[in-house]
């Protein structure tokens, strides 16, 4: 009988794996001084749980979408566990890789890993066999289930801290970039492509572990014992059950991703993936130098909207960037015609929007880089998340209210996440900092209004073309020379040349495809436009009509009061 292959079928018919989305449950618990403890993470397993009802499953009711649980790298737990001596905390790299199950491609592989590690100047520590139990999982999992191992890394004593920044952010970025050579040499080996499919690496920092798979939420603790563990101990952890929309199951495609879960569609993708492709050429840094080449692409292909998201986020924050800086470069609030926002802040998006486009798409975004924990929502809020931050020091944070059961007298503050602002808890500096905080200190780093005065061109400024003016005998042959009909003419054009209007019509065509039609058309009608359109209910006009009323109405923490009762 042939080995099934894991991961999605290979492109077929009409169906294509780069149009993939998912949308899922997410969340995550948090000690907002930075305190560890097992109990955090049993609390975010029991949220995990919890959110079971937001995941899939397939006709076998034991397998999973996915499910997975990221946490601070657990120093203490991981000493009692490997069988190597483990530099100081911080000094140190982990991860989780998946590895093909047949054993001469797992040995290649770990041997190109082993190579790769030594070549960037860092120093293999060992490799530890993680410990799993798959009794519970569905048979279709079980079947396309990976090997499990860990690798540990050490810091390579030659390893110097860039200008201005810690040696730990420069291990940081160097871990990054083994990971990313090892991605791109082994999908460079002559392997056969069910047997890459195997291999991914979930993740390999000094601050964060990632454990995850093609699982069900209350299957995780059973095939991870580490998780129950009362050395295992975090002071933040990210959950995430996965429900793929239209998606296949896959061991790679589970989240938590390295510095994200994600609950939703990025319906802006293909575009933001072609612009990522085009400025690769463009880009320099100081802070990578001659590992930048090294990287590219940052884009690794077959990856779900969620994991390609990821990847941009990443080198963005390896490239020099906090964390928040990054997330509200690709998911910025609305700002052109924001009357009440200051010049500053607008400065800091118009910079940025010449940079990076908007990842648009109904999405709730959780991220966190180990020391930050936090989550932001699509401009338009499409999605919900919910938080709740109790009197000792915990936040709460899900897809939706209830997730863990607080008594009502612990609770200290309830509130939701709102269009176009981020949430953002601080565990080095025991704080939730306030969305206008974030934005006003970084609108502040640069002086990003005078960029812009100096270097923005703008499209009034450049020189008037000169040609010839058409006589107006000729414009109706030029309008079918280019496509255009009375419905254009009476709908669209009109309304702008008249009144300067905003044209109103239906969204979609009902006029037949190009490649179907008997009339002759245009070299561009055989083309469509990826847009987003999103197939949510409508919005509450009511409720949005209050939000509006009461924009001016900010709260202690620089967030909008919510104008509905808990």
């Amino acid at each position: 009988m042939k080995e099934p292959a894991p991961g999605p079928p290979p492109d077929q018919g009409l169906y294509r794996s780069s149009q993939e989305h998912d949308a899922c449950g997410v969340g995550f618990v948090v000690n907002i001084k930075g305190q560890r403890s097992h109990t955090i993470v049993r609390k975010a397993l029991e949220v995990l749980i919890n959110l079971l009802h937001r995941g899939a499953c397939g006709c076998e009711a034991n397998t999973g979408d996915g499910a997975g649980i990221l946490i601070q790298m657990p120093d203490t737990f991981l000493r009692g566990v490997v069988r190597f001596p483990l530099p100081s905390a911080g000094e140190y790299g982990a991860g989780l890789v998946f590895l093909p199950r047949q054993l001469h491609e797992r040995d290649l592989i770990q041997r190109l890993v082993e190579r790769i590690i030594v070549e960037e100047g860092q120093e293999l520590l060992g490799w530890r066999e993680l410990p799993t139990d798959d009794r519970l999982v569905g048979a279709s999992a079980v079947a396309v289930e990976p090997v499990f191992r860990q690798l540990f890394i050490g810091r390579g004593a030659g390893l110097r801290p860039q200008a201005g920044e810690t040696i730990e952010r420069t291990f940081e970025r160097k871990l990054y970039v083994i990971r990313k050579r090892i991605e791109h040499e082994v999908d460079r080996l002559d392997l056969a492509a069910h047997v890459k499919k195997y291999f991914y690496v979930v993740s390999l920092s000094s601050n964060t572990l990632i454990y995850k798979g093609m699982l069900i939420a209350d299957q995780i603790e059973t095939m991870f014992p580490d998780l129950t563990d009362p050395a295992m101990e975090s002071a933040l952890a990210l959950v995430h059950q996965r429900f793929s929309t239209n998606t296949f199951p896959s061991w790679p495609l589970a989240h938590p991703y390295r510095y994200i879960a994600h609950n939703g569609e990025i319906n802006t993708l293909r575009g933001n993936i072609n612009w990522m492709k085009a400025r690769e050429g463009l880009l320099r840094s100081k802070v990578f130098g001659d590992d930048l080449k090294k990287i590219f692409p940052i884009i690794r292909e077959g990856g779900s909207d969620t994991a390609i998201f990821d990847n941009v986020l990443e080198f963005l924050v390896m490239a020099g960037r906090s964390l928040p800086h990054a997330v509200l470069m690709m998911i910025p609030e609305p700002w052109g015609g924001h009357e009440s926002m200051s010049a500053e802040r607008k400065a800091f998006y118009e910079y940025h929007s010449s940079l990076m486009e908007p990842w648009d798409g109904p999405a709730s975004i959780a991220f966190t880089d180990g020391t930050v924990i936090g989550a932001v929502l699509d401009r338009n809020g499409l999605r919900p998340s919910r938080y709740y931050v109790t009197k000792d020091d915990l936040v709460i944070m899900a897809s939706e209210v209830g997730v863990l059961d607080i008594p009502p007298e612990n609770v200290l503050i309830k509130g939701r996440l709102h269009p176009g602002r981020i949430f953002l808890v601080d565990t080095a500096r025991g704080r939730i900092v306030a969305d206008e905080e974030i934005k006003r200190e970084l609108a502040a780093e640069r002086p990003y209004a005078e960029w812009l005065s100096q270097h923005l061109v703008d499209i009034k400024d450049l020189p008037v073309a000169r040609a010839e003016q058409p006589n107006h005998e000729t414009v109706f042959q030029r309008q079918q020379a280019f496509g255009y009909t009375h419905e254009d003419l009476r709908l669209l054009l009109a309304p702008m040349a008249l009144h300067g209007e905003e044209p109103i019509g239906s969204m979609g065509t009902d006029t037949a495809l190009a490649v179907l039609s008997n009339r002759p058309r245009l070299l561009y009608d055989y083309f469509k436009q990826v847009f987003a359109q999103v197939t949510n209910p409508p919005l509450d006009a009511i409720r949005e009509q209050l939000v509006t009323t009461m924009a001016s109405t900010i709260g202690p923490e620089g967030n909008l009061l919510d104008p509905r009762p808990e």
